[in-house]
């Protein structure tokens, strides 16, 4: 059942991270208009079962009055409403109160700030703490992401069996990630990845929808697209067996992807989505449609 849209406000940002999943950076160009938004909001009240509305990118900050516009908007019609941002902005208590307050008087539900190695060397000071102190100050409801570096991690044979090595940390290697960050890390043959364990893509219950109309059931494999077909159109007739690469995942995962459309593989990856992400960018060139944008495989901006 699907609750949450998470509008990717534009892929600008004021970082590029290795572990971005959606290619994010100073150079990726785009943003949502008022008028779009307001557009699809309309199409999701449609929808019945939408309860949030996350604004997210990239970094949403640097298009401050389109956010805030349409959280306004999204507020009056009901939705419940989120943030996701790094926290440039906070470079003293007195601009982050600055930043924060106007978001007291739209009732904004969750703010969720980055706070890790990948965007502040120093933790103890850093313009990620200083925002959520003034938050919470301010009697916002904010959380904070924290993304560890993977590592190599040696489990008790007690755990499985054979103490082998596993990733640790909590990055997901697809977009930048699956380029940056998987060199030394320990892997597995790639037919033992057959099935998709963190989406639910027969009742997806998330989806992000970017300025170009994609409407991603996970960063880059889309559902399809919400400026050539209104998007409770999209999600009341979105079927996982007749995507072309969504059945195959339902089926037997990123393995049976590669196998149903004779994908020549590498012998091993990281995790599902590496062998996944590394599939699909094979495939853009028969089902742009479905793997798009371009640019969060790293392809185009």
């Amino acid at each position: 059942m699907l609750t949450d849209i998470h509008f990717l406000l534009s892929y600008t940002c004021t970082w590029e991270c290795d572990h971005c999943f959606v290619y994010s950076g100073p150079d990726a160009p785009g943003t949502f208009t008022i008028a779009q938004i307001a557009d699809i909001l309309r199409e999701l009240e449609k929808v019945n079962t939408v309860e949030w509305i996350y604004f997210e990118g990239g970094e949403p900050f640097l298009f401050y009055p389109v956010m805030l516009e349409g959280i306004r908007l999204a507020g009056e019609m009901g939705f419940k409403t989120g943030i996701v941002t790094n926290a440039y902005w906070a470079t003293s208590e007195k601009d982050a109160e600055l930043w924060l307050k106007p978001l007291t008087d739209l009732r904004v539900s969750d703010i969720s700030i980055s706070v890790d190695s990948f965007h502040f060397d120093d933790e103890e000071d850093n313009e990620a703490v200083r925002a959520v102190s003034v938050a919470k100050r301010l009697g916002l409801p904010v959380n904070s992401i924290c993304i560890e570096r993977p590592v190599v991690e040696e489990t008790s044979p007690d755990e499985r069996g054979k103490g082998e090595p596993v990733v640790g940390g909590s990055v997901m290697f697809k977009g930048r990630a699956a380029e940056k960050l998987v060199e030394g890390l320990p892997k597995k043959q790639w037919e033992e990845f057959n099935e998709c364990p963190y989406e639910d893509l027969e009742d997806p219950g998330r989806v992000h929808i970017d300025n170009y109309g994609n409407v991603h059931l996970c960063q880059g494999l889309s559902m399809g697209n919400c400026w050539e077909t209104p998007i409770s159109k999209l999600v009341q007739d979105y079927r996982a067996e007749s995507h072309p690469i969504c059945y195959p995942l339902v089926k037997g995962g990123p393995a049976q992807l590669a196998k149903d459309y004779g994908i020549q593989t590498d012998e091993e990856y990281v995790d599902a989505c590496h062998l996944c992400y590394s599939i699909r960018k094979s495939l853009i060139g028969k089902f742009p449609q479905f793997l798009a944008p371009k640019q969060i495989y790293g392809l185009e901006y």
